[in-house]
């Protein structure tokens, strides 16, 4: 019988097995504090709120019918699609 030794480029991305990992080692989560937790998930969903915040403001800039208007949010969206159908059937 005879032994094969098979030798692969360590960088490869084509290996089969996963990499093993220190079992020791906690996931990151488990060593934030529920404090540093709860910091984290405020920051992260004022950050989407912001994100949403800026794309409605930019809607209301782009969509003629929407200057200088204080529209809600529903209202904007509406007339965004409006808008959207109409450039669509101005351009066939």
């Amino acid at each position: 019988s005879s032994t094969e030794i098979k030798t692969e480029d360590p960088t490869s991305s084509s290996s089969s097995k996963p990499t093993p990992q220190k079992s020791s080692r906690k996931p990151y989560k488990e060593l934030l504090t529920e404090e540093e937790k709860r910091a984290n998930h405020i920051a992260s969903e004022q950050k989407r709120r912001n994100t949403i915040r800026a794309g409605f403001k930019e809607l209301t800039d782009i969509i003629p019918t929407l200057k200088n208007v204080n529209n809600s949010k529903s209202t904007i969206l509406f007339k965004a699609v409006d808008y959207i159908k109409y450039l669509e059937r101005r351009n066939r």
